[in-house]
């Protein structure tokens, strides 16, 4: 009788995991959508069909990392199906079971009330890492209830997510959230500012990654970046943002009070100089760590900050080496890719097909996306 009901208990926890839904009919002819590992570790699952056999994702219940996508598939029907709102207490003993800790949500028109449910149900499980793409969020946020437990995740990636409310989304997550969140991405926002006002601190983020942003600028920065939100950030990651110089971000950094350990503007189109009428900014004592790697620079930029530990200047368009009067004190310089290192580089021609991008750095470009794709995950990998 006991293990009965713990079938049952663990069958209706599973129909609120983001997609883990009740039985539907099988179908021979349907190639299994859900693929699972030999050492029960890692699961995929991909619904493409227009009406997917959602008991295949049953098959994840063992694995440790999750993906399940759904071809862009509204799932407001399971509206009817499931108690978003019931109370998931019930089963907190089932879900804390799971051995899921790593979880990817992909391709899918998603209520916002049967996320909420999904979050209340997971707030109960081992789960360390969530990431949400291509997805469109509908309707809004409920508050969180006073009986509710947030989600204590370490690691929160979105992208190309979308939600019907706008500029305050991030508050409305947020308070599903405990506050231990240690490492945010967000790329390809539908709304890059937030609603400041209403976001809480992140007391223990330490990485914020803004990648793949590119109408952000230089004055959304500051938007984005809610004033005294992030007194822990120590990594920031500004990849393909629409930043123009950094003497530009360090204004915005200095308007926000943020002072990162490590900042990453590579893969923006960075003017080496500054607007003259633009103010000097004096970077954060804080910052030791610089990444202008595949920014188009011809000369290394003005207003650096005075000392680093790392400078990373690789795969730019500098055709002679660097004075030491143009560099900040630094301990670890990287200049790889640029064409002063490369014999027989001949300086671009107006009107000519020579961009002056060494081969390597253009095929490494190729390799790994416009922006890149490497996300600052530090401290978020061990597993409880």
């Amino acid at each position: 009788m006991g293990c009965k009901m713990f079938l049952i208990k663990f069958k209706r926890a599973s129909s609120l995991l983001l997609l883990l839904l009740p039985l539907v009919h099988v179908s021979a002819t349907t190639p299994e959508p859900c693929e699972l590992d030999d050492e029960d570790f890692r699961c995929v699952c991909n619904f493409s069909e227009p009406q997917p056999d959602w008991s295949e994702a049953f098959q994840c219940v063992s694995a440790v990392e999750v993906e399940i996508r759904v071809g862009g598939l509204s799932l407001e029907p399971f509206l009817t199906r499931v108690d978003a709102d019931g109370d998931p207490r019930q089963y907190a003993d089932t879900v804390k079971a799971l051995r899921v800790r790593r979880l990817t949500v992909g391709a899918a028109q998603v209520p916002a009330q049967l996320l909420v449910g999904a979050l209340r149900v997971l707030a109960y499980s081992r789960l360390q890492e969530l990431t949400l793409e291509d997805l469109e969020i509908t309707g809004t946020m409920p508050p969180l209830p006073v009986e509710a437990t947030g989600l204590a995740l370490s690691s929160l990636r979105l992208r190309n997510v979308s939600w019907a409310t706008g500029r305050s989304w991030l508050a409305e997550l947020q308070q599903w959230l405990k506050p231990g969140l240690k490492v945010l991405g967000i790329a390809q926002a539908h709304s890059p500012a937030f609603s400041c006002e209403q976001v809480r601190a992140f007391p223990a983020l330490t990485s914020l990654d803004l990648s793949d942003n590119p109408g952000l600028g230089e004055r959304g920065l500051i938007a984005a970046l809610c004033p005294h939100k992030f007194p822990a950030l120590q990594n920031l990651a500004l990849r393909n943002t629409g930043m123009e110089t950094p003497t530009g971000v360090c204004a915005a950094l200095a308007a926000a009070g943020v002072q990162p350990h490590s900042l990453d503007l590579s893969h923006n189109s960075l003017r080496a100089t500054a607007n003259p009428s633009a103010p000097r900014c004096m970077w954060s004592s804080a910052l030791n760590s610089l990444n202008l790697s595949f920014a188009g620079l011809e000369q290394v930029p003005k207003g650096l900050p005075v000392k680093l530990r790392m400078l990373d200047l690789s795969c730019n368009r500098l055709y002679r080496a660097p004075r030491p009067d143009e560099l900040p004190e630094v301990d670890n310089l990287t200049l790889d890719g640029n064409p002063f290192l490369v014999p027989g580089t001949a300086l671009p021609q107006e009107g000519s097909m020579n961009s002056g991008v060494v081969p390597a750095c253009a095929r490494s470009t190729l390799s790994v996306g416009v922006s890149g794709t490497l996300v600052l995950l530090q401290g978020a990998r061990g597993f409880a």
